[in-house]
C-alpha cells in the first residue's frame, strides 16, 4: 500500500462525464433522440445505448462521490486501481459511443452521398470503420491538446481491454468452415499465408528492424490485415506506433490493389474463378476483396463468392499464425529455449482464451458446427424464413424479363413456397433438400447480381423482396451475436486508448521501414499468387 500523498486530478470532469452519460441515456429512453438515431440508422441499438448511458453514468456518479471523500488522503490500492482509473474509462467509453453511433454513421452517409461524384464509396476504400476512426481520434487527442490528466490512468487499461476483445475474436472462427472449402484454396492460402509471414520475418532481419515491429507486420501482411494485427500485437509486444504503421501499410496497399487487380485481371483475360482466387489471396482487407471482385465483374456472382471463400480460408489460419509468432518471439531473445519454455511457460495467457473459444466454436458449442462467424443457412420450413404477405403479392404480380431458366425456376419456386427451400418430398433427405435449396438461392442471388450490373431491370419492390428472402435463410447464433457485440466494444475502447499512446515522436522513431517491408512482401505475394492462379486454378475449383 502506497503511503505517499499524491495530488489527485479534479473531480469536476468526472461529474461532467457522468452527467452527460446519464443525460444521453435519459434522452434515448424518452424518445427525444429517436428521429436523429433513425437518420443515422442506429436506432435499433437504443436498448444498448440506454444500458451503457445509465450504467456508466451511475458508476461515474458513485466514483465521483467516493473520490471526493478521498481527496488529500494517502493513495491506497483502491485509489490507484479503481478510483483513479474509472474516470479515464468513462472518457474512452464516451468517445467510443460517439464514434460507433455518431461519427461512423456520418462518415458512411457522407461517403454514400459522394458516390455520384467519385463512383465508389470512399469509406469502403479507406476502410473508415470504428477501428480506424478510433485510432485516428486517439492520435488527434494525444497530439493536439493531450490526454486529460484525469483520464491518464484509465488510458493505460486499453491493452488489457484489447486482449479481452482478441479472446472473443476466437468465437468467430471454426474448423468446420475450413473443412468445407475447396482443397485448392486451403493449399494455396496455406502456402501464401505462411510464406508471407516468414518472408516478412526474413525482411525484418535483413533491415534490422525490431522483433515486435517485424512480428506484427508479418501477421498483418500474411493473414487478414487489421484483425491479425490486433490479435498478434500483444503476442510480440508490439508498440502502439508499430501497430499504427502496420495498419496504415495494410490499408494503403489494399487501396492500390483494389484498383490495380481488376485492371490487370481484365487485361490478361482472367475468368471469374481465377480473379476471385487472386483477389482473395492477394488483397488483405475483406471489404477491399469484395470491392475488387465486384469491380471486375458485378454480373457474375461467382467472382465474389470465390474471392470471399479464399478470404475466409486465409482468416481461418489466424490461430496457427498466433502459435507460430508466439514460438518465434519466445526464441527471439537468442536463448535456447525448450518447447515447454516457448509454448507453455512463455505463451501469452490471453491467447489461450482465444484458442479455447476457437475450439468451442469448432465443436459447435455456440451454434451448429457448420457455421462461420455465427452465421449458417437454415432452409427449414418455418414462418421465420418466409417472405412477408406484402412481399409475396409483389412477387406474384411482377413480370420479369431476361431471366435464365435457372433464375426463372428459382423465382417461381420462391413464389410457390413463399421462401427459399428444397422440395417438400425431399424434406427427410437433408442433403438433397439443402442442395436443391442452395441451387435456388444461387439463382436468386444471380438475379440480384445481374440487376446490379444493369443486365436486367427489376423494380425496387421486387429487388427488396428477393433480398429479404435470401437474408431470411441466413440464421445467426444469439450467443455469437452477443460475443461479437462485446468484442466490437472491447476493440472500440482498446483502439481509442492505443491511439492516445501514439505520439509524433513515437511515429518518427518507427521510421519508414515498415512501409518498405510491406510493399516488398505485398508485391511479391501478389505476383506469385497471380502466377499460381493463372497456371493452376481453372474455371471451377470449388463445389
Amino acid at each position: 500500500m502506497a503511503s505517499s500523498d499524491l495530488g489527485r486530478p479534479s473531480n469536476v470532469p468526472v461529474w461532467i462525464l457522468s452527467g452527460l452519460l446519464l443525460l444521453y441515456g435519459a434522452l434515448v429512453a424518452s424518445g427525444a433522440l429517436t428521429p436523429m438515431l433513425k437518420a443515422l440508422h442506429v436506432h435499433k441499438q437504443v436498448d444498448l445505448m440506454e444500458i451503457l448511458g445509465f450504467t456508466f453514468g451511475g458508476i461515474g456518479i458513485l466514483t465521483a462521490m467516493l473520490r471526493s471523500t478521498r481527496m488529500n488522503k494517502p493513495m491506497t490500492n483502491l485509489d490507484t486501481f479503481v478510483l483513479e482509473t474509472i474516470p479515464g474509462i468513462l472518457f474512452i467509453v464516451m468517445l467510443a459511443m460517439g464514434i460507433r453511433w455518431i461519427a461512423e454513421p456520418i462518415v458512411v452517409m457522407m461517403s454514400k452521398s459522394l458516390v455520384p461524384v467519385l463512383g465508389f464509396k470512399i469509406h469502403k476504400v479507406l476502410n473508415l470503420n470504428y477501428v480506424v476512426l478510433g485510432i485516428l481520434v486517439g492520435i488527434i487527442i494525444t497530439n493536439s491538446w493531450g490526454i486529460p490528466k484525469f483520464a491518464a490512468s484509465g488510458v493505460k487499461t486499453a491493452r488489457f481491454v484489447l486482449k479481452m476483445g482478441v479472446i472473443l475474436l476466437g468465437a468467430r472462427y471454426s474448423f468446420a468452415e475450413l473443412a468445407k472449402l475447396g482443397m485448392v484454396s486451403v493449399w494455396m492460402i496455406g502456402f501464401f499465408v505462411l510464406g508471407t509471414v516468414f518472408f516478412v520475418l526474413f525482411l525484418g532481419k535483413v533491415f534490422k528492424q525490431p522483433k515486435s515491429m517485424t512480428g506484427v507486420l508479418s501477421a498483418g501482411m500474411g493473414v487478414c490485415g487489421v484483425s491479425a494485427t490486433v490479435a498478434c500485437a500483444p503476442v510480440v509486444k508490439a508498440r502502439c506506433s508499430e501497430m499504427a504503421y502496420t495498419i496504415g501499410t495494410i490499408l494503403g496497399f489494399g487501396i492500390l490493389c483494389m484498383f490495380a487487380f481488376p485492371t490487370i485481371g481484365k487485361i490478361v483475360g482472367m475468368n471469374a474463378t481465377q480473379f476471385g482466387a487472386w483477389a482473395g489471396t492477394g488483397i488483405l482487407n475483406s471489404a477491399q476483396v469484395a470491392a475488387a471482385c465486384l469491380a471486375f465483374n458485378a454480373v457474375d456472382i461467382k467472382t465474389l463468392k470465390v474471392g470471399e471463400i479464399f478470404n475466409i480460408t486465409r482468416v481461418l489460419f489466424l490461430p496457427i499464425i498466433v502459435l507460430v509468432l508466439a514460438s518465434w518471439y519466445g526464441k527471439a531473445a537468442g536463448q535456447k529455449l525448450s518447447f515447454k519454455e516457448v509454448v507453455i511457460d512463455k505463451f501469452p495467457i490471453f491467447i489461450i482464451g482465444f484458442l479455447l473459444l476457437f475450439a468451442m466454436s469448432s465443436f459447435g458449442l455456440f451454434s451448429p458446427p457448420g457455421h462461420y462467424k455465427g452465421k449458417y443457412l437454415d432452409f427449414s420450413y418455418n414462418q421465420r424464413t418466409e417472405v412477408t404477405p406484402e412481399e409475396l403479392v409483389v412477387l406474384k404480380n411482377a413480370k420479369l424479363e431476361g431471366l435464365t431458366p435457372e433464375e426463372q425456376a428459382a423465382y417461381n419456386d420462391l413464389v410457390k413456397q413463399h421462401q427459399i427451400a428444397g422440395n417438400f418430398e425431399d424434406r427427410d433427405n437433408k442433403d438433397m433438400f439443402d442442395a436443391t435449396a442452395r441451387k435456388r438461392m444461387a439463382g436468386l442471388e444471380s438475379i440480384l447480381a445481374r440487376e446490379k450490373g444493369k443486365e436486367i431491370t427489376i423494380s425496387s419492390d421486387v429487388k427488396s423482396a428477393v433480398k429479404h428472402a435470401v437474408k431470411q435463410v441466413h440464421k445467426k447464433s444469439k450467443t455469437i451475436v452477443t460475443l461479437t457485440d462485446a468484442m466490437v466494444w472491447f476493440f472500440a475502447y482498446g483502439l481509442i486508448g492505443l491511439g492516445m499512446q501514439i505520439t509524433r515522436k513515437s511515429i518518427a522513431q518507427a521510421g519508414g521501414w515498415p512501409l518498405v517491408m510491406g510493399a516488398i512482401s505485398g508485391v511479391t505475394k501478389a505476383t506469385l499468387s497471380f502466377i499460381v492462379v493463372m497456371y493452376f486454378v481453372k474455371d471451377v475449383v470449388l463445389k
